[in-house]
């Protein structure tokens, strides 16, 4: 199948390829990949609002080479929404149409900052910490559990409003975890990096033999890395229900702590989740992200 023009809340796609085999572990065709973006859409859009998007395509599927896109790449629609930041100009993946193009060209993942874009399209503080819980061998999404629980704990002790912060944990889709805070007004970038950075740098004085603050490699081997730097305004995480590469498709899983207890005591009771499973999950409890 060469190409199809179809409607999307009154704008025209043309999409192309839809039975090329993006996932090649698993046969996961574009047009597989096509429907679970607009199943998970309810979810992914308040995600992705205004939220300026860097990509990551692979062309000829996950088994190939991929390439990082900030730019929106020539031939983008009219009506996407764009930004200028710097010197960049962003799409901003605000509907369905916005969120199908893109997944029309095969950008599987979507990554974004930790701050919103104002009236005035110009960047605000960041609305949000996350710490990237990142296991290097061997050790695995276990530890990432056990570190992700006391990680837990000291961010509730922030004082940042009338209560301490709120922590959710996210699959991210690959091999750990991601904890995400909600702030209760907007900071600047260096804030919640010094913010994360102490909560890493707290939990390596407590944990010197699981958990490492220091991005070096060669300290990393059989720690958990907590990635506090992923708070630096030009730094992105993927995007919370985002796919992720690799030779069979994954998501960027909001999942309940109860889950993530469960992990940190049995290496099988939490495991990354397919598209499959995350429909499945938002259609039985709904959004964990709320």
């Amino acid at each position: 199948m060469s190409e199809i023009r179809t409607e999307v809340e009154g704008r025209v796609l043309r999409l192309n390829n839809l039975d090329k085999v993006l996932y090649p572990g698993s046969g996961t065709t574009k047009a597989e990949i096509l429907d679970y973006y607009a199943r998970v859409a309810p979810a992914l859009l308040p995600q992705l609002r205004d939220r300026a998007v860097t990509r990551v395509r692979w062309p000829h599927g996950t088994g190939a080479e991929r390439f990082f896109e900030k730019n929106a790449p020539g031939g983008t629609p009219s009506w996407v929404r764009t930004v200028r930041v710097g010197e960049v100009t962003y799409p901003v993946a605000d509907d369905l149409p916005t969120l199908l193009w893109l997944a029309n060209l095969a950008a599987l993942e979507l990554h974004i900052h930790q701050w919103r874009l104002d009236a005035a399209d110009r960047p605000r503080g960041a609305d949000r910490i996350v710490i990237d819980l990142d296991p290097g061998e061997p050790a695995g999404l276990q530890e990432c559990c056990q570190v992700a629980l006391r990680v837990r704990e000291v961010l509730r002790e922030q004082s940042l409003g009338e209560h301490g912060l709120e922590v959710v944990p996210v699959l991210s889709g690959s091999k750990g975890l991601h904890l995400y805070a909600a702030l209760p007004e907007a900071l600047d970038s260096a804030t919640t990096s010094a913010i994360a950075r102490l909560v890493a740098e707290r939990l390596e004085q407590e944990q010197p033999r699981l958990v490492t603050s220091t991005m070096t490699k060669a300290r990393r081997s059989g720690k958990v890395f907590l990635d506090w730097s992923q708070n630096n305004a030009a730094k992105t995480t993927v995007a919370p229900y985002s796919l992720r590469g690799g030779p069979r498709p994954t998501v960027a899983a909001p999942v309940s702590w109860s889950e993530v207890a469960a992990g940190a005591e049995d290496p099988l009771g939490l495991e990354q989740r397919s598209p499959g499973e995350v429909l499945a999950r938002l259609e039985r409890d709904g959004d964990l992200l709320g």
